[in-house]
């Protein structure tokens, strides 16, 4: 909750007599915002033989013949309390910059690809009303608006997400990462030389690839059979004193745990 128990006496005067003593709390349990205000609602009823002198709140229970501390004299909350009931049944009271804090979940910290990702805008307590949500990726604003949202996970999808209620947007909740691992894209070849290539000159081919976790294996392919293959490392593929039969179609293949990808062909020309 955003504060602690709460109550309320009443100073009295008259006669003792029969009848009935109520406090009522309209709703009992309360949930707001980190820096909203809330009116905590509160009615009471009492003997007609008597006359109420005083009212106001005082924090978590009490025993004892000696009077509970006044709320609006306490020093953690006398500047942040308003009382706006008066000596007819009213006893509600206003309490000012809440503190609470919103927190954004998601469901798997690191998903692959296509899988199904639920983030989650949450608080300790239930917030009243239906409140709309502002999410961030990065500190940037998104779409949707509800507490909770779901989606299949993209590349572009990775990031540092927060949240906060809508018109409360300078009060988000710490962010949280999410990870999207991805099979090899994207993959190409470039070679270190343009144009014909002598013979018997040296010539290097080199694979790029987008890849998460990063390409653990690149294959080279000459006319369509793999000739080279190599983990980790294998992404440059070195070819010294090319002879005339070295001249064909390359291209090369990009692996890691998730899946594959493989190059547009490129053709090597040797005079």
């Amino acid at each position: 909750m955003l504060f602690r128990t709460l109550l309320v006496i009443l100073s009295v005067s008259g006669v003792l007599g029969q009848g009935e003593w109520s406090v009522t709390y309209s709703p009992e349990r309360m949930c707001a915002l980190k820096g909203s205000s809330v009116d905590m609602r509160c009615t009471y009823s009492y003997p007609s033989s008597h006359t109420v002198q005083k009212t106001f709140w005082f924090i978590n229970s009490w025993y004892g013949s000696q009077e509970p501390e006044d709320l609006s004299q306490d020093a953690e909350y006398s500047r942040r309390v308003e009382y706006l009931g008066d000596q007819n049944k009213d006893c509600t009271l206003r309490i000012k910059q809440l503190r609470e804090n919103l927190q954004a979940k998601v469901n798997h910290g690191t998903v692959t690809e296509g899988q199904r990702v639920t983030l989650t805008c949450s608080t300790t307590c239930t917030l009243t009303g239906s409140p709309a949500f502002t999410w961030y990726r990065n500190g940037s604003p998104l779409s949707f608006t509800n507490q909770k949202h779901l989606f299949t996970a993209s590349i572009e999808d990775a990031g540092k997400y927060s949240c906060a209620v809508k018109g409360y947007e300078d009060l988000p909740s710490p962010a949280v990462a999410l990870h999207v691992r991805y099979r090899p894209k994207n993959t190409s070849v470039s070679v270190s030389s343009s144009g014909a290539i002598e013979e018997g000159s040296s010539v290097t081919l080199t694979c790029s690839s987008d890849a998460n976790p990063p390409v653990q294996r690149y294959t080279w392919f000459k006319n369509n059979r793999a000739v080279f293959s190599e983990r980790g490392s294998g992404w440059s593929y070195a070819i010294k004193q090319i002879k005339y039969w070295g001249a064909g179609e390359y291209f090369c293949e990009a692996t890691n745990e998730i899946g594959t990808d493989r190059s547009p062909h490129i053709h090597l020309k040797v005079l």
